[in-house]
C-alpha cells in the first residue's frame, strides 16, 4: 500500500506549484518516492527529520533550493505543511513556528 500525500490548504500546494521549474521537478521526485516507499526509507539528502514530528523535503535545482515540512499521520497519511524557497542558511524560525501551529490542526481534527 503506497502513502496518501496531501497538502494542508490549497494555498500551500499553490506556492509550491510556482516554485522554478528544477525545483519542483526535484520536489515531485521526493514525493513520489515518499509515496512508493514511506518517509522513513527516504532519508538526507532528500528527507530530513526536523524533530517534534516535523520532517523536511529538501528539493534543490540549478534555480535554488525549496523546502518543504510536512508530518505523517496514522494510516499512511502525511500532510505537507509548508513549503518555501530557501534563502538562508538555516530554516526560517517562522515556517517551522507555522508548521508547528498546522500539524496541531491538523492531528487535532484528524
Amino acid at each position: 500500500m503506497s502513502w496518501n500525500i496531501d497538502f494542508y490548504d490549497t494555498k500551500t500546494m499553490k506556492n509550491i506549484t510556482k516554485w522554478p521549474i528544477g525545483i519542483k521537478a526535484k520536489f515531485t521526485w521526493i514525493v513520489e518516492l515518499i509515496k512508493k516507499h514511506g518517509p522513513q526509507e527516504i532519508r538526507m539528502p532528500h528527507v530530513r527529520t526536523m524533530g517534534n514530528g516535523l520532517f523536511e523535503i529538501r528539493a534543490k535545482g540549478k534555480e535554488g533550493i525549496g523546502r518543504s515540512i510536512f508530518c505523517v499521520l496514522s494510516g499512511k497519511r502525511i500532510t505537507i505543511l509548508t513549503g518555501f524557497i530557501k534563502k538562508t542558511e538555516k530554516t526560517p524560525n517562522m515556517e517551522i513556528e507555522l508548521s508547528i501551529k498546522r500539524m496541531k490542526e491538523v492531528i487535532k481534527n484528524e
